[in-house]
């Protein structure tokens, strides 16, 4: 018992999630609470040290130097494991090629599942991203995304057309009770809130769908998906925040980091990705418009 509690918090909630601690041979979550006659089986000395590197996982490297890494990333790719037994995730990939960052990270609960990453994209959202190769980079570069001295901006399609042609969003996102989605809480919510600071501008309107270029201004999970729902107009292929009123199938939501521009270490960078095959057909089958028509 005495080696039990050697572990942390966050080393035996994973282990929970990687199914080394059983009650009555079945796995839990690590909320449950013990019933008498209970019978726990824990077996924490079989847990998995290092995340697996994969070199399985597929996505575009557009830059690296010393410092980071800036991928182009692909959809249906999860940034990071949830447990050490996650195999194909980015950052499974990452670790393939780029070994040094394994053991960078703030120090944070679970940062041993975040090597390098300085912030993220949802699983089915493509395009820019970058991860720091140093923890002197590590530090520099989450300090420039917390004091926001970074330009984001996304693409996105949406269902609709906009009243007004330009805006700003001004809306706090707090987490639902059930904590798989945000939400933007009522009055005399109990629910924990961030603000949240999303600017938007209408690049062509056209049938069903207006295509917005988006510039969060800081950066809450869901934010630009839970912002634009909020306004009438959620993202085509959104299941999470919006539906599907026409009926037309989609394999995700059409929302893409166009660019990230920002001074690191004294130099300016600015980083742009193309928009990926699905995104740019669909543009040019229900929209109307042509890749050339938004690049720059």
């Amino acid at each position: 018992m005495k080696e039990f509690f050697s572990y942390t918090r966050g080393e035996i909630i994973r282990s929970i999630w990687d199914e080394l601690v059983l009650v009555n041979g079945k796995k839990i979550k690590p909320s449950y609470i013990l019933k008498k006659d209970d019978e726990l089986e824990i077996n924490l000395e079989k847990n998995i040290k290092e995340i697996v590197a994969n070199n399985n996982v597929l996505f575009k490297i557009i830059f690296e130097d010393e410092n980071m890494i800036v991928i182009d990333k692909p959809a249906n790719l999860t940034v990071h494991p949830v447990t050490l037994k996650d195999k194909n995730t980015l950052v499974n990939g990452l670790l393939a090629k780029f070994p040094e960052i394994r053991w960078i990270g703030d120090g944070s609960q679970f940062s041993e599942l975040r090597p390098g990453i300085v912030h993220r994209l949802d699983k089915n959202t493509t395009g820019i991203m970058i991860v720091a190769r140093n923890k002197k980079a590590f530090n520099e570069l989450k300090k420039i995304f917390q004091d926001r001295k970074i330009s984001k901006k996304y693409l996105a399609v949406v269902y609709g057309k906009f009243e007004n042609k330009s805006g700003l969003i001004e809306k706090p996102l707090g987490r639902s009770r059930n904590y798989k989605k945000q939400i933007i809480p009522n009055v005399g919510s109990d629910t924990k809130t961030r603000t949240a600071v999303t600017e938007y501008s209408v690049f062509k309107k056209t049938g069903n769908y207006s295509l917005v270029e988006v510039s969060p201004k800081t950066g809450r999970m869901h934010q630009i998906r839970v912002h634009l729902a909020s306004l009438g107009h959620p993202v085509v292929g959104d299941e999470k925040y919006g539906k599907d009123n026409l009926g037309r199938k989609k394999e995700r939501q059409l929302l893409h980091s166009k660019s990230l521009e920002f001074e690191l270490f004294g130099k300016k960078y600015y980083f742009e990705a193309s928009l990926p095959r699905d995104f740019s057909d669909f543009l040019k089958n229900q929209c109307g418009v042509d890749d050339s028509e938004i690049k720059g």
